[in-house]
């Protein structure tokens, strides 16, 4: 079974940089899609990042929020079973708890599916 544990949210001021981390222990097969996502106090989840190596070449993607695109990278490295969040010129808005998330094929369609991890929080002032 896939567990997941996030890490490296904290404080910082607008502008600034911080990357979470992603411990995922367990099998996950290619067509895993590895994601952050993130809910602001009072808000609804949403998708931030996500991505897969896909089950055949050149079959995978990344995808990204428009909120967040050219400042914000995902990245996974495989060997380590870990997960990246570069998150780059950070403001206010981007103030949330950030989740890492695994969804099967089949559970790609709903938001809240998939395997989670706790949370980290990630916070920007002004």
């Amino acid at each position: 079974q896939v567990q997941l544990v996030e890490s490296g949210g904290g404080l910082v001021h607008a502008g600034g940089s911080l990357r979470l981390s992603c411990a995922i222990s367990g099998r996950i097969n290619p067509t895993d899609v590895v994601g952050w996502y993130r809910q602001p106090a009072g808000a609804q989840r949403e998708v931030v990042a996500s991505t897969t190596t896909g089950r055949f070449h050149n079959t995978g993607f990344t995808n990204y929020a428009d909120s967040v695109r050219d400042r914000f990278t995902i990245s996974r490295d495989i060997a380590k079973n870990m997960v990246y969040l570069q998150m780059n010129n950070l403001k206010p808005e981007d103030t949330a708890v950030y989740y890492c998330n695994v969804k099967t094929e089949t559970q790609l369609t709903n938001l809240l599916r998939g395997t989670w991890g706790q949370g980290t929080q990630v916070t920007v002032n002004s």
